[in-house]
């Protein structure tokens, strides 16, 4: 396991070497370009790739999954054009291990469960409703957690991801009574100063696209008072 460390840039990078970067993201980063015309995390990595490899032109990055902007944790960028295909492929097929936690106000039934449900998901609302019966235009949704831990009013869970739908932790998790601390979006009743929720991408576990060996990534939570208390 490869031990984070910062840049000037303030990225935390966890891995990296000639094909892919992995990198902590903070909560509030964005990982790609989007219409509000902030600096996404891709670029931020491409000019930490110019300026330490000291590479004229531009620099070649490939984005192969996201994060949701107000979460934190694991982003893979591909560094080759030879790496992006396969780890698309690896992604898309589902076979990559996404491990999560989860801050939650309320304790869930079970100290540990699989949840199912069927995600609709609302564009103009940018939300994913879970329907516990399939519906029209759903898509089955499946995630397995156990609590860790019993915080003063919080509790701890840790999700590992089946399938991977939009908003998918955030609206099954609230189908059972149990919003993330911060997420207005999905019932929580108020949201954290930072904007942030306490959603965070803790480990993630591949095969690497060209030496094909075992990837096991881990990401230290953000440094506040819930987290540091888990």
């Amino acid at each position: 396991m490869v031990k984070a460390r910062s840049t000037p840039q303030n990225l935390q990078i966890l891995y990296e070497d000639n094909h892919l970067i992995a990198i902590n993201k903070r909560p509030g980063d964005i990982v790609q370009g989007d219409k509000t015309g902030d600096i996404p995390l891709s670029e931020v990595v491409k000019q930490y790739i110019k300026k330490k490899y000291n590479k004229p032109g531009n620099v070649y990055l490939g984005v192969v999954h996201r994060l949701d902007r107000p979460t934190s944790g694991i982003v893979v960028f591909a560094k080759t054009s030879k790496a992006l295909p396969r780890l698309n492929k690896m992604f898309a097929e589902k076979e990559a291990t996404k491990t999560y936690w989860a801050v939650v106000k309320k304790t869930p039934p079970k100290a540990s469960d699989t949840l199912i449900h069927w995600l609709k998901r609302n564009t103009k609302q940018n939300k994913s409703y879970a329907h516990i019966k399939e519906v029209p235009g759903s898509k089955k949704a499946i995630l397995e957690y156990r609590v860790l831990k019993q915080l003063d009013n919080y509790c701890l869970l840790e999700i590992d991801l089946i399938t991977g739908r939009h908003h998918q932790i955030r609206s099954q998790l609230t189908a059972i009574g149990c919003p993330i601390k911060g997420d207005l979006k999905y019932g929580f009743d108020r949201s954290n100063k930072n904007g942030s929720i306490h959603l965070h991408s803790r480990k993630l576990i591949f095969i690497h696209p060209v030496r094909k060996e075992k990837l096991e990534l881990t990401a230290p939570p953000p440094d506040d008072s819930v987290w540091n208390a888990c």
